[in-house]
């Protein structure tokens, strides 16, 4: 029974250190920060402001709505200015029915100054990279969502995981005061002559192995605070104090947490990204569609040119003006490579359809597993709570047995054990229950802690 809970001990300490060596770069700092009493809220609150994960979503979101002013931009007027040099070393002739014609005089410099501005008339395709764009801020926002969510459900999880490690640690020093209680009885006992030395050896041996027990429990209690201040994005030397304990949830669990209702399950943020990521798609082949369509635009253009000079001054050449107005319609006729894309999007559109489809009868499945199992945890933590009761009992019995010289220390070492036993899988039951129910919260995207 010894070796059981031990293994429950170091597993538990075991998972959380795998899971810092994937965190622990978050965590610095030499000053000490002094204490800090938290709550489950308040480890979320700070999570959410500290967390470096949040910040980049914020961030992605913001690129998003720069990208959105680039796209609009595109419809305003643009201004471009040329000046230009040129050295006719030989020009070029034009030959015609009438004899040769030149087309300057060699040698000479000709001197351009223009002005071009352009503004688009008719930009179907500006148009809609629009409205793309918006669309992508939807799915940036619903993304840093969907991270907020997520690191809700790792704090929320991680909180309750100190919250087990805490009170497993105090129920290991619990039996550890006890047997070592009952091994100063036995030891008295046996100095005087009244016990054998098999039940002094016995009482040490349980003393001995429930403070090795302690130990564990107090090194998987203080990784699971570490593992927590990861989460929470502060430095591992500021000390936290957690007044609660799971034994506190216990007359929280309702299957009322548990009910599930199909626009719940259409909340979950995996669902929405994969509903934008959708909405991108249909908004990316309205696009390619544009292709097919005429675009108009409008050129003004102004200039001074200078031609047939002998030297490099250019302020003392001869200028003349003149302009240009031109609208430029712009009719595609064929481009095979759109049919392609057009073709490449519509399978992407029904591949991106049939992953939705997969993806909501995963979550329901996953939806009727967390219910299920805080179903059974509901009936367990009843039962356990009872085993508890019944536990403690039978030490008082064995205890009492034992004094007046009915009962032996193999009976009182495996009450004792019993006992340390079914406090453990008393809490561990209400930690089950939590951990399904922010499994659930997260899979339905509930928004409980997001303000």
């Amino acid at each position: 029974m010894k070796i059981k809970v031990e293994k429950i001990l170091l597993g538990f300490g075991a998972l959380i250190a795998s899971t810092l060596s994937a965190g622990a770069q978050g965590v610095g700092g030499n000053e000490s920060l002094g204490t800090m009493n938290l709550t489950l809220e308040k480890a979320i609150e700070i999570a959410l402001a500290e967390n470096p994960t949040i910040r980049v979503a914020d961030k992605e979101i913001e690129l998003k709505q720069v990208a959105d002013k680039e796209a609009w931009q595109a419809l305003l007027p643009t201004l471009d200015a040329t000046l230009s040099l040129t050295d006719n070393i030989k020009v070029a002739e034009i030959v015609t029915g009438m004899g040769k014609f030149k087309m300057g005089v060699d040698g000479t410099l000709t001197a351009v100054g223009a002005l071009a501005l352009n503004l688009p008339v008719f930009a179907p395709a500006v148009y809609q990279n629009m409205k793309l764009t918006k669309e992508d801020i939807l799915l940036a926002q619903e993304k840093a969502r969907g991270s907020r969510l997520d690191l809700i459900n790792q704090v929320t999880k991680a909180y309750y995981g100190a919250l087990l490690s805490s009170d497993s640690y105090e129920v290991m020093k619990k039996s550890y005061n006890v047997a070592a209680a009952n091994y100063d009885v036995v030891n008295s006992k046996f100095q005087v002559g009244r016990v054998s030395e098999y039940d002094k050896i016995s009482a040490e041996v349980q003393m001995r192995n429930m403070n090795s027990s302690m130990v564990s429990a107090q090194t998987g209690k203080t990784l699971a605070l570490l593992q927590l201040k990861v989460l929470m994005g502060v430095t591992a030397d500021l000390d936290i104090a957690i007044a609660d304990s799971l034994k506190a949830y216990e007359n929280a669990l309702t299957m009322r947490d548990a009910e599930v209702t199909s626009a719940e399950l259409d909340n979950n943020s995996s669902l929405r990204q994969l509903d934008y990521n959708m909405a991108l798609l249909e908004r990316t082949q309205k696009i390619l569609r544009t292709n097919f369509m005429p675009t108009v635009a409008v050129q003004l253009t102004g200039q001074y040119q200078s031609y047939a000079n002998h030297n490099w001054n250019i302020f003392g050449y001869s200028y003349s003006p003149s302009s240009v107005f031109a609208i430029a319609v712009n009719i595609p006729i064929f481009h095979a490579s759109t049919w392609t894309k057009l073709k490449s999007n519509k399978l992407q559109i029904s591949q991106l359809e049939d992953n939705r489809v997969n993806a909501r009868r995963q979550l329901l499945l996953a939806a009727e597993s967390y219910q299920r199992n805080m179903a059974s945890t509901i009936a367990q933590v009843e039962s356990n709570a009872e085993a508890v009761k019944q536990a403690d009992k039978a030490v008082q019995i064995s205890g009492k047995r034992y004094e007046v010289g009915r009962g032996t220390i193999l009976e009182l070492n495996q009450s004792e054990t019993a006992l340390t036993q079914a406090e453990l899988t008393y809490v561990q039951s209400i930690y089950d229950y939590l951990t399904n129910k922010a499994d659930l919260d997260y899979t339905l995207g509930r928004e409980t802690y997001l303000k």
